[in-house]
This record gives C-alpha cells, sequence and structure tokens, in this order.
C-alpha cells in the first residue's frame, strides 16, 4: 500500500510541475492512465496499440491535450505499470464526452485484452504559487 502511495504522489509531483502545456493560470482536468502490459504482448502490439490511443487525439474534439510516454524511473516502484497516457480536458463535462465516446470505446475494446492491469486517475489541477 505505501509503494503505491508513493507511486502515486511521484507520479502526480510529475504532473503538477513537468507537465504543463497550458497557461499557468488556466485549470483543467488531466485524465491519468496507466498500463501493464500482459508478459505476451508483442513490443510491435503495444506499438500499434500506442498509436491507436494517439489518434484519439484527431478524433475526439474535447480533447485540449494528449501526453504519453515510457516509464524511465529508477526507483523501482513501477509496479508493472510501463506506459503513461495523460489526456487533458478543459473540464469534467469534457472528459465525461470522451469516456463514451465511439472512438475511445473502439480502443478501449482494442487495448483490453492485452492489459495485466490498467490505472486511472482523474484530477482537477491545483496550481502551486511561486
Amino acid at each position: 500500500m505505501k509503494n503505491k502511495q508513493i507511486l502515486l504522489i511521484t507520479l502526480f509531483v510529475y504532473l503538477f510541475l513537468g507537465c504543463n502545456n497550458v497557461p499557468k493560470s488556466a485549470t483543467v482536468l488531466r485524465h491519468v492512465v496507466l498500463f501493464e502490459w500482459k508478459k505476451e504482448t508483442t513490443e510491435e502490439k503495444k506499438a500499434e496499440l500506442i498509436e491507436h490511443f494517439k489518434s484519439l487525439k484527431s478524433k475526439i474534439d474535447v480533447i485540449q491535450d494528449l501526453e504519453y510516454g515510457k516509464d524511465v524511473s529508477v526507483e523501482g516502484l513501477s509496479k508493472g505499470y510501463t506506459h503513461c497516457f495523460i489526456v487533458t480536458f478543459n473540464s469534467e463535462k469534457e472528459r465525461d464526452i470522451y469516456i463514451p465516446h465511439p472512438e475511445h470505446k473502439v480502443f478501449g475494446d482494442s487495448v483490453v485484452p492485452h492489459l495485466e492491469n490498467v490505472l486511472v486517475v482523474d484530477f482537477i489541477t491545483q496550481q502551486v504559487l511561486d
């Protein structure tokens, strides 16, 4: 339990300090998705599914920003999660349009069979003042 808390705290520190493509005064909703792939999922299949996820930005107009990356932490606390995706929305209302969107559903149906676990955290940004 403590390791999961450390992982989440580390992720949130990164999001608050390092991942901000919007003006400092803006408040947005971040939809954070972490993937732990099944052992049998090939690198080629992972790449294909990542491309599919990336394509959602051009297919779902409420997505303001979509970032992703592979874990490079040296702390050893990733719990098997290797890929992180951060989808930014202007509001909870936009996120609520995204979740049931047909393109999102197609992606979900294609990726779920290849995942051991998925973790999703949504939060509304709080600005840290200097």
